[in-house]
């Protein structure tokens, strides 16, 4: 028990920023998470992709947990929160180009894929498109839900707790 007057040691938490990337459709802004320790020595980071009429920050819960081992990264999808639209370009292949401009950016070989509702879709053609760079997927009230296999879990609403998100991206 601690005594009054003390403080009790608390575990360091995350920072959560904004930030600007720059894609072929303009202006891409996320929301992130970099862990206690700057990033280094972290684990795989995380991509969280969020449903129609959302923006990256209804997960910034989650990022409060993901982002004590690893950087997380939600960005607004294009023409959503502070995301310029991509005209012309139908919704699903403009956010996985927007993704994979985001990965070559900054150099990320490998993530984890968090997706909520019509974003699994996105999250789906991502993986098709850059196998190699998904090491996990994790769809959260997916319409069209694949099975799950040794990459995918598929979780109801309700499951999407950001504790069950840790323990299924866990090395």
């Amino acid at each position: 028990m601690a005594r009054p007057g003390k403080h009790q040691e608390t575990a360091p938490q995350p920072r959560l920023r904004r930030a600007y990337y720059d894609c072929r459709y303009g202006q891409l802004h996320l929301h992130n998470a970099i862990p206690p320790g700057g990033g280094f020595d972290e684990l795989t980071s995380v991509i969280c992709l969020h449903d129609e009429g959302e923006t990256g920050g209804v997960f910034l819960p989650a990022m409060q947990s993901l982002g004590a081992r690893r950087s997380v990264y939600a960005p607004d999808l294009p023409g959503t929160g502070g995301t310029d639209p991509a005209p012309g370009v139908p919704p699903v292949e403009a956010a996985v180009n927007m993704v994979c401009d985001f990965l070559d950016s900054m150099r990320l070989r490998t993530v984890d894929v968090v997706a909520r509702g019509r974003a699994s879709a996105v999250a789906l053609k991502l993986v098709a498109q850059r196998g190699d760079a998904v090491r996990r997927v994790v769809l959260v009230d997916a319409p069209e839900a694949p099975r799950p296999d040794a990459r995918t879990r598929v979780l109801a609403a309700a499951e999407a707790t950001p504790q069950r998100l840790v323990e299924l991206l866990a090395p």
